[in-house]
């Protein structure tokens, strides 16, 4: 009987993941180049728990097999909120909570406002030199900023299920990235940036992953018209149910047509959460958080592996040299 509970929590736990975010590849390598481009103490105190970092990074989704509340703080169905609501919607939650009320933003999602909460959280955490605060929260927001960088994480039509296009929210963010992430350059030349307004950087994001919506279901639908059912969609066991999922062939296609959106995406998010960090940093008065040194040359040699683009050539990426007991 408790090999039966077991088999079926893991069941559940990676149903949760797996139609519900980035995934664990995408979230994992944002959490790790996030901390290249912090500023020296921060950046050698975030490398030294970068396992931790990478390791963390799915644990929202997690929660969802026994957190109720948890689901609704990854997404935001704009359209749910008004036909102008991307632009409208007010930067403060209590403003939001006025206009839109509690249980509505809690039913539609509020996924742009739990960021700034996890900002106050660790921010907090900061200013208490509490360390397992510090990479909990930290951690956490990472994973929250990289699900509101899905433009699917921002519309009702969340899978393409009210044009036909169901399986999208999977193909875009898993699926595609699991087969491209050799081929992203994941290195940038950001700096961490102070945010003197984090919301109104965290809904300039969200407009920007929005406005990709219409060339993400265009192009699907445009190459469905290069594919039978049979070479577009496969059949597999999921869940012990079978289910149509996109092919490869299809997958790679649709890669090629979508270009780098989904790599700017993957960045955009790291650079975010290495402004969130920092800033955090900065309003807790810049903690000392007694950093060593004994790492120093071995971070230098991965940040010239970065900034050369070959984390994953040299085994270097976290999430690429080994995948955790939830993925296996």
């Amino acid at each position: 009987m408790f090999k039966k509970h077991l088999y079926l929590n893991l069941i559940l736990v990676v149903a949760l993941i797996g139609l519900s975010s980035w995934g664990f590849l995408v979230h994992k390598t944002v959490n790790q180049i996030a901390i290249y481009n912090l500023p020296a103490p921060l950046q050698s105190f975030f490398y030294e728990n970068r396992e931790y970092m990478v390791e963390n990074a799915p644990r929202p989704d997690n929660r969802k097999r026994f957190d109720k509340t948890e689901d609704t703080k990854h997404f935001i169905n704009i359209e749910e909120f008004g036909p102008n609501a991307i632009n409208d919607m007010p930067l403060d939650w209590e403003l939001a909570v006025k206009k839109y009320t509690v249980d509505s933003l809690k039913k539609h999602g509020w996924g742009p406002y739990n960021i700034i909460m996890q900002l106050d959280k660790l921010t907090n955490a900061f200013k208490s030199q509490n360390k397992d605060s510090i990479l909990y929260y930290a951690a956490d927001l990472g994973h929250y900023i990289g699900d509101m960088h899905v433009p699917l994480h921002t519309t009702s039509n969340y899978d393409g299920q009210l044009t036909g296009q169901k399986g999208l929210h999977s193909l875009w963010e898993s699926y595609i990235p699991e087969l491209s992430l050799g081929q992203y350059d994941l290195y940038n030349k950001h700096t961490a940036v102070y945010l003197k307004n984090p919301a109104a950087a965290v809904w300039k994001d969200i407009r920007s992953a929005y406005a990709l919506l219409p060339e993400i279901f265009a192009k699907e639908e445009a190459l469905t018209h290069k594919f039978t059912q049979e070479t577009k969609y496969k059949t597999q066991m999921r869940y012990g149910k079978e289910a149509k999922v996109y092919t490869k062939e299809f997958a790679k296609e649709y890669a090629i047509e979508l270009g780098p959106t989904i790599n700017k995406q993957l960045i955009a998010s790291a650079n975010m959460l290495t402004d969130f960090i920092y800033t955090a940093w900065v309003n807790a008065g810049k903690p000392d958080l007694g950093t060593t040194r004994g790492l120093s040359q071995e971070l230098d040699e991965e940040l010239k592996a970065y900034k050369s683009n070959e984390l994953i050539k040299n085994g270097l990426l976290l999430s690429k040299k080994a995948k955790t007991k939830e993925e296996d």
